[in-house]
């Protein structure tokens, strides 16, 4: 007896960029050349839906640099309740900011339960203070819903 099919349906406009706002863990991708696969890590990001993505990392990271170079890179984010779900978009690194007071704290309540935090960005202005804002303009997107399995 044949068991349940998967039904895969790809998100509407929409319901992609949505699905990208929310505060997932992305998974980033960026070439590292053509001998070697991607560089891919595990990042925080932000993203509101129409406009760009962006990362906070330190300037001399390898993902920092290897962005840089490939003047591209992709972020790819998947739940797996109440459907599997994801959502990858890839584009052109439009612009490097310094990190702001801000911006760290948008970051922060995105991830962050209320009470961590002050505590995250008092070590992140000591510890991270570096940092930058790397932003990318969604230019491909793969996106699919693999509904309840």
């Amino acid at each position: 007896m044949p068991g349940p099919s998967l039904r895969l349906m790809a998100l509407s406009v929409h319901e992609r960029e949505l699905f990208l706002a929310e505060p997932h863990i992305a998974a980033l991708s960026v070439s590292v050349g053509p001998d070697c696969g991607p560089l891919t890590v595990p990042i925080w990001y932000q993203y509101t839906p129409g406009g760009e993505a962006w990362v906070l990392t330190s300037p001399d990271s390898r993902k920092a640099r290897l962005i840089e170079q490939a003047g591209r890179f992709s972020l790819m984010v998947q739940r797996i309740e109440p459907t599997v779900r994801y959502v990858s978009v890839e584009g052109p690194a439009t612009r490097t900011a310094p990190r702001t007071d801000e911006l760290l704290l948008e970051m922060s309540q995105r991830y962050l339960r209320p009470d961590k935090v002050q505590s995250y960005i008092e070590y992140a202005k000591t510890q991270l203070a570096d940092e930058v804002a790397l932003y990318m303009q969604p230019q491909r997107w793969l996106s699919a819903d693999l509904g309840a399995l």
